[in-house]
């Protein structure tokens, strides 16, 4: 699947460094402002031990995980939706992304230029946020220009609902609130919005950047205020260093995972950041298996079993006959396909079976 998330935050807060450290490339990063001209893209493993169990059980020849898209894209500024900065081309980069990943600069460090001077995490959020929803406004009032005057003298439906659904937008906006925040859209409005792919509708996540000694701890006194902020916006926040993150993505991962275990943490940064973008896009993973190969599946929550069946081969889809569908906690407990059957826990699923993450899936089709 295509679907990916967007980096975003002011310059220095260590978006470049975060992105260093989930595709382990190493683009520039450098201590001044626009140092990230063109967005980079990088494609991220979804870590997942279910993947791990099934290939220490089948012995595959190729094991294939699953994965999404980050982008950075290089730091807006105030302004931004006025062109200030290298702001319009940032903000259309935004757009094209699923959901957005705002980092947030908590930490202290005079050796890190800070483009407003001060660190400030509120401040620094509602510039970022400020200017999404200016952008976002511009556009609605200039559609609602365009069409005002046809929906005042017309009774055709899709002009009226466009229209009505366009002014729901420009309250909020006005008000700064997010259009993704307003959750009185009918299922029509939502349809209306799809055209238009507003930044402020994408689902969103914060990123708090911490010194190496508040990595641990997962607090200081500007997590404290991120949180808070983003527990009135229903958003997430994730509490990481990302100059740490990007060290120990030069790890083996046998090497990570003993670093973590003296730190007394289970999971890194990154992969929490990794769980929470993956379920933010409401993504969800099944599995195909083999002696072949063992290969995970992104899917979009409430995907149908023949739809599944097309992200393998559209001929699959064409051809659909019944899902094998057994549940990889089944398979995990039993140990043996043969006893998961013989448990009564394998079904065959028809074309409007929907998909449960986990599902560990054998299409029969025929074309």
């Amino acid at each position: 699947m295509s679907l990916k998330a967007g980096i975003v935050g002011l310059p220095n807060v260590g978006k470049s460094t975060l992105f260093n450290a989930i595709t382990k490339k190493h683009i520039l990063a450098a201590n001044y402002p626009f140092a990230t001209i063109d967005p980079n893209v990088g494609v991220v493993t979804v870590p997942d031990s279910r993947l791990s169990f099934l290939e220490e059980l089948y012995i595959p020849k190729n094991t294939v995980p699953t994965s999404f898209e980050f982008t950075d894209i290089a730091g807006l500024v105030s302004g931004a939706s006025k062109g200030e900065g290298l702001g319009n081309k940032f903000l259309a980069h935004i757009r094209e992304v699923d959901a957005i990943v705002e980092v947030v600069r908590c930490f202290d460090d005079e050796n890190i230029i800070h483009v407003s001077g001060t660190i400030d995490p509120i401040r620094d959020m509602e510039i970022i946020n400020v200017e999404l929803i200016l952008s976002d406004l511009e556009i609605v009032e200039n559609r609602l220009e365009k069409i005002a005057k046809k929906a005042a003298t017309t009774k055709e439906k899709d002009t009226l609902l466009e229209f009505n659904t366009l002014t729901k937008c420009k309250e909020s906006l006005e008000q700064n609130i997010p259009i993704r925040n307003r959750l009185d859209f009918t299922d029509e409005e939502k349809n209306i919005l799809k055209n238009f792919s507003f930044i402020t509708q994408k689902p969103i996540i914060y990123v708090a950047n911490v010194m190496e000694e508040d990595a641990v701890v997962l607090e200081n006194e500007y997590t404290k205020k991120v949180k808070e902020y983003a527990e009135k916006e229903h958003a997430g926040v994730i509490v990481m260093c990302a100059k740490m993150e990007s060290e120990l993505a030069e790890l083996e991962e046998s090497e990570k995972k003993l670093f973590l275990s003296e730190l007394g943490i289970s999971y890194s940064g990154l992969d929490k950041l990794i769980f929470a973008s993956y379920d933010l896009l409401g993504l969800q993973t099944f599995f195909t298996v083999g002696k072949d190969e063992c290969r995970a599946w992104t899917f979009k929550k409430g995907t149908s079993a023949k739809k599944a069946a097309g992200l393998i081969h559209s001929d699959i889809e064409r051809g659909f006959i019944k899902a094998e569908i057994m549940k990889y906690n089944d398979l995990e407990e039993l140990k043996d396909e043969k006893k998961v059957q013989e448990a009564g826990k394998l079904n065959l699923e028809g074309k409007d079976y929907i998909m449960q993450d986990g599902d560990i899936v054998y299409f029969r089709f025929n074309v």
